[in-house]
């Protein structure tokens, strides 16, 4: 089949109706909820706040605040220059600003974090670098867990209090 001379325009759906029939029927695993990505280009400067829900790639430079619950993940191109909080960091880029991860924070060999650290969790590659104080804190319980108490809580003590 030449290139120019393709199948008709029918023949992708029947292509994504066979692969959803090989989904049911249990060849390949379902796949997880998609999240909303967001990739910061090499050649890109982003200056301000970036805040948000889901997974942010940095391969360019970001100049301020990065406050995400999700992964942020800085490439080997990528550059931070402020502090960093998610759940998950992944660093093989460099970083100048401390890192708070509600997680895991993994800094790979090619990167560089210029500040402190604090997490649950810290793995450094060989070769990766931290210039800053690490400090390794307890796994927090389930967060609806404790929202659900502190909301009576202070219903309970309002109600003491105008007895």
């Amino acid at each position: 089949m030449a290139f120019f001379g393709g199948p008709p325009k029918t023949a992708p759906a029947m292509e994504s109706q066979t692969e959803h029939e090989r989904r049911e029927s249990g060849d390949i695993p379902d796949l997880p909820e998609p999240r909303s990505n967001t990739v910061i280009a090499k050649d890109l400067i982003v200056s301000g706040q970036l805040r948000g829900e889901g997974v942010v790639q940095i391969e360019g430079t970001v100049e301020g605040e990065v406050n995400l619950k999700g992964y942020v993940i800085v490439t080997p191109t990528g550059k931070v220059k402020g502090p960093v909080e998610a759940d998950v960091i992944r660093v093989a880029g460099q970083v100048e600003g401390n890192l708070i991860s509600h997680d895991h924070v993994q800094l790979e060999r090619t990167g560089t974090i210029n500040g402190d650290v604090t997490t649950i969790s810290f793995v450094i590659e060989n070769g990766g670098r931290l210039n800053g104080r690490t400090t390794m804190v307890p796994e927090q319980p389930s967060i609806p867990h404790v929202e659900n108490l502190e909301p009576s809580q202070p219903s309970e003590n309002s109600e003491d209090l105008e007895d």
